[in-house]
């Protein structure tokens, strides 16, 4: 298996595959998760001829299940590490749920050096602050992210099985597709990580506020987001977005989830691919 080590000597496990002067496209998977949940993706991009890359984040999946750091400067420092080492230049990043927010970070920080960056993709994500603030009254209440800590801490194999059961990838609302073997792949990818890091993770894609990353991103970036998003609700995150990107597009979609790239692939690969053939750089 292939890993790079960053400077606090944490392991992290990446994949790359397919021609190596090809352009790159970077995944950045959500919480609690792993590079695997980018299959549909990267497979499909590779056969389009690019080069796909997708990491584990510290303490996730495959990664190094270390008791500190896990936080998004963080996040988007191991992310720059793997780009380093691999010397990925005119990528492209797509980033979903808290891998947006990592996607955010790291383009507003690491993005401007060396013309690493091409464009951005912010799909469900956690940006500008998932929180319910007196300036953010369409955030989330801090005592559903504390649900999250107790379920987590009580019984996470349990929790991990309800939440993609419900409301990740919308099969509890009524007349849902419940694909079971999704719920499975969801919970196997969990379980591999450190409850350490799932549970600090929390703080993390809750409580960051990135208005300034997003207002600080200039390449073209596309947000996509799932209008029935019972995770990352869409009020508080992509329509908020949208208004803080110089140079952003916005595409919302009817009835879907906050999983919707596992559950819709087609459509949104096919989206993605569109926005990367666009006038590239």
């Amino acid at each position: 298996m292939s890993f790079i080590t960053t400077n606090d000597r944490v392991e992290i496990f990446y994949k790359d595959w397919g021609p190596r002067d090809a352009q790159p496209i970077m995944f950045h998977h959500g919480w609690p998760l792993s590079s695997d949940d980018w299959d549909a993706q990267m497979l499909f991009f590779l056969s389009k001829g690019y080069r796909v890359i997708a990491h584990d984040r510290r303490g996730h999946g495959r990664s190094s299940q270390v008791d500190d750091g896990h936080d998004i400067d963080h996040y988007a420092a191991d992310a720059f590490a793997v780009v380093t080492a691999l010397d990925l230049r005119n990528a492209v990043h797509v980033g979903h749920s808290t891998g947006g927010g990592e996607v955010a970070r790291y383009v507003a920080r690491h993005g401007g050096p060396a013309g690493r960056v091409a464009k951005a993709v912010l799909i469900a994500a956690i940006p500008p602050l998932m929180l319910m603030t007196e300036s953010n009254p369409e955030g989330t209440p801090m005592e559903i992210f504390d649900s999250f800590r107790t379920a987590l801490a009580g019984n996470r194999a349990q929790f991990f099985r309800d939440v993609p059961s419900g409301p990740f990838y919308g099969f509890n609302r009524e007349g849902a597709e419940v694909h079971e073997g999704m719920i499975q792949n969801w919970w196997r990818q969990g379980m591999m990580g450190s409850a350490k890091a799932h549970h600090d993770g929390i703080k993390a894609f809750s409580e960051t506020d990135q208005t300034g990353d997003l207002q600080a991103i200039t390449v073209p970036t596309l947000v996509l987001h799932g209008e029935d998003d019972q995770i990352v609700p869409i009020a508080a995150s992509a329509k908020k977005s949208i208004r803080l990107l110089s140079n952003g597009t916005l595409k919302t979609y009817p009835g879907l989830s906050h999983g919707l790239f596992a559950t819709h692939p087609d459509r949104i690969n096919a989206d993605i691919l569109a926005f990367i053939e666009r006038d590239p750089r």
